[in-house]
């Protein structure tokens, strides 16, 4: 009697849990939020895959021969109980995501990541950068910036190339006050395995001005880094900084 209460349990329990998961995916999906958790290049597949799983487990949760097998194995109000009970889970689920909105990683989270950890070494992306002309620059944004300034710390390759409204968040500097970093989390896969990327400002009195994690976008040209207790050898002066909104799209792909 014990396993078949179990069977059934989990059998409803599943059927619900599935079906309301699938569905808020594909609400994501719908509201242009599922960014926020996976890579663009696996909306798709994830969209299908959902869209699967929801038919087929509103299927199975309304057949009749499933309605069946329960009756059989449990007493009808124990069964109408389970089932209630699994759909208010799975309506907690739904509501929740609904009415909180996702959130994406904040500056907590690279504070607490080694910035510029991801920024890979790539030769040939440097040499392409050391040519590039003027509007080409003007599109590099926080990860072309951050792996330029991990490859060289030599100021003749920034002549003529100044960054052009760098947009991110504030990340604070730990060595510097007067430092912070322009942010971004660069994703792979998935917001889990999202890296913070950061282009190191200098603004004097920047927590004046603005708070911990603002989006900003920035213009201006790299610098020696006066900052004498900073380990940075090169450093983002900036001509002007203006607060902006969080982008659509807050994560680089």
């Amino acid at each position: 009697m014990r396993s078949s209460l179990w069977r059934g349990v989990q059998r409803w329990r599943g059927l619900w849990l599935i079906a309301s998961l699938s569905a808020v995916t594909l609400w994501l999906a719908w509201s242009g939020q599922l960014v926020l958790y996976i890579h663009p290049r696996y909306i798709v597949f994830t969209v299908i895959m959902s869209s699967i799983a929801l038919v087929l487990s509103l299927a199975a949760l309304a057949s009749p021969r499933q309605h069946d097998d329960e009756h059989e194995a449990l007493p009808p109000r124990r069964d109408r109980m389970l089932g209630l009970a699994a759909a208010a889970i799975a309506a907690v689920v739904v509501l929740t995501t609904i009415v909180i909105p996702p959130a994406t990683l904040s500056a907590a989270t690279a504070e607490q990541r080694d910035i510029n950890s991801s920024a890979g070494d790539d030769p040939a992306a440097l040499e392409a950068a050391s040519s590039a002309d003027a509007s080409t620059v003007a599109r590099f944004t926080v990860r072309e910036w951050a792996s330029i300034l991990r490859q060289t710390s030599d100021l003749a390759f920034f002549a003529d190339k100044p960054a052009s409204d760098v947009v991110g968040f504030i990340t604070p500097d730990a060595e510097s006050d007067d430092l912070f970093y322009l942010s971004r989390f660069a994703v792979t896969c998935c917001a889990v395995d999202a890296q913070p990327l950061g282009v190191p400002v200098l603004l004097p009195g920047w927590a004046e001005q603005f708070d911990e994690g603002s989006w900003l976008s920035v213009s201006g040209e790299f610098i020696s880094n006066p900052v004498a207790t900073s380990t940075l050898p090169v450093v983002l002066e900036p001509s002007t900084v203006e607060q902006v909104e969080q982008p659509s799209e807050p994560y680089l792909f």
